[in-house]
């Protein structure tokens, strides 16, 4: 049976074992990780937490709704077992609210077809062999910009300042990307120092020979895999490849302790195509979009 917890009420220490154990396991789920970057989240939780459900909700105009929070990539499903039913959670969700937008994850293995999923794409990479077998399917235009910023002599550093990352970000991605706000950025800060604290989470900065960073990113290590959760590189400053070299430094420290570099995916074609060229393969997830939502309140979401 598949109750609806509340929070408040939620069995943190049997509800993180599930999240832990899980076939599908994500760092996103943990409840410190929600607890963080989520407005409210409530789960689904079959029989003694056999499998969960994680939601995160708003509410705007006296209406809850389901909305996928900055910062967390995938959620979706955790079981024990390969046996779980999908779609008696999802047809909770639907049930208990009217506007549901909440990303699955690439293990949620469906079968089915529904109107309120939709195909995404995750570009994933196998490090498992080794970096020379890595380096050996680069695209001829990534070993360019590596020699590119051989010849610009770029350096890495790693542990860099959580502010310097999101300043970068600000400057650059950020004004693309207006919806992003002061709270969503304080939240990253927060998120990024509990991360680093709790030793899943590393920065890696890279500079030029003026000392100015050119680029830097934050990776979250879970298990066997590290995933890109947040970049950026300085506009002005993309001539000698400075976000190849980038990806290419955290490859090479990571692939000693890790077997999976996941790029955080992108449905778009020019930046899968980018995360593509790495040798990554492209790995499809399902996104629940669901809206029964009165005509005249049809713009909860903006």
């Amino acid at each position: 049976m598949i109750k609806y917890i509340k929070r408040k009420d939620i069995n943190t220490q049997k509800y993180d074992a599930c999240i832990d154990q899980s076939i599908q396991s994500k760092i996103y789920a943990f409840s410190w990780y929600l607890d963080i970057v989520a407005d409210n989240w409530d789960v689904l939780v079959l029989d003694d937490y056999s499998a969960v459900m994680p939601i995160t909700w708003r509410k705007k105009i006296g209406i809850k709704y389901v909305y996928p929070p900055f910062w967390l990539l995938e959620l979706g499903v955790f079981s024990l077992d390969e046996s779980v039913d999908y779609s008696s959670f999802f047809k909770i969700v639907c049930n208990h609210f009217k506007f549901v937008e909440t990303r699955l994850n690439t293990h949620n293995h469906i079968q089915e077809s529904a109107s309120f999923l939709i195909d995404k794409q995750m570009q994933i990479l196998s490090i498992k062999e080794g970096y020379k077998a890595v380096f050996s399917a680069y695209r001829k235009d990534r070993r360019k910009d590596l020699r590119k910023a051989t010849n610009a002599n770029l350096t890495e550093k790693w542990d860099d300042d959580a502010d310097t990352l999101i300043q970068l970000f600000k400057d650059n991605v950020g004004q693309r990307t207006p919806y992003i706000v002061a709270k969503d950025y304080d939240v990253l800060r927060k998120l990024i120092e509990i991360c680093i604290e709790k030793g899943v989470g590393e920065i890696l900065s890279v500079y030029n020979t003026e000392s100015r960073l050119v680029a830097s990113g934050f990776f979250l290590k879970h298990k066997n895999c590290v995933t890109i959760l947040v970049s950026s590189t300085d506009f002005k400053y993309r001539k000698n490849g400075e976000n190849t070299f980038l990806i290419d430094r955290a490859i090479f420290k990571f692939q000693k302790d890790y077997e999976v570099f996941n790029f955080g995916g992108s449905s778009m074609d020019s930046i899968a195509s980018y995360f593509l060229s790495f040798g990554a393969a492209t790995h499809n997830y399902k996104q629940i979009k669901y809206n029964n939502l009165p005509f005249l309140v049809q713009l909860i979401k903006s």
